[in-house]
């Protein structure tokens, strides 16, 4: 008899864990078990955007005022969200029908040193993009814009070619200084 409570309570040590299996997952078999949750920060493009908006139009907007909210920012992880991992970005020097004078970068790991190392010692206090012009093809778009940075605006602008995956517009490349030299 002296042995009985001895081993209850070991039994009981036993199925201690497995009961609170049950009570923490619930006892119900049959219930499928829900998806887990996207972590935001693996979100890119106008999917990582609160006010995409639902449409194309909308949320191509909303990724090129991100761009230039993140570079006033001085935000490069925000920045990098934005950008295919196949993105490029040209300056065309002022010679648009010149290309053989271009200066690229491509890939993230360049787009990324440009932002540090070029556009952020800048230090640019507004970036807005006038009058952009949208052109969807599918699963691809290009805007053109005039831009105005900390006050200055350039007439020729930029060209902005976005591609749509998984349903989010991510930049694909961005070709600057488009106006010919003066």
């Amino acid at each position: 008899m002296s042995r009985a409570p001895h081993l209850r309570r070991r039994l009981l040590a036993g199925l201690l864990p497995f009961m609170l299996l049950l009570a923490v997952t619930g006892c119900d078999a049959g219930r499928p078990t829900p998806a887990p949750a996207v972590p935001a920060q693996s979100l890119r493009g106008s999917c990582a955007l609160e006010h995409a908006g639902d449409d194309d139009f909308t949320a191509i907007s909303a990724v090129l005022r991100a761009e230039g909210e993140f570079v006033v920012a001085q935000n490069i992880e925000l920045l990098m969200r934005l950008w295919d991992d196949d993105g490029r970005v040209v300056d065309a020097k002022h010679t648009p029908d010149a290309p053989d004078d271009d200066q690229n970068w491509t890939g993230r790991d360049a787009i990324r040193h440009r932002y540090v190392r070029t556009v952020f010692p800048g230090a640019p206090s507004a970036v807005q993009r006038i009058d952009p012009q949208i052109t969807i093809d599918g699963d691809r778009a290009e805007v053109r814009a005039a831009v105005r940075i900390s006050g200055g605006e350039v007439s020729g602008g930029d060209r902005w070619e976005l591609i749509k995956r998984d349903g989010c517009w991510l930049i694909l490349s961005l070709t600057y200084n488009l106006e010919e030299a003066p």
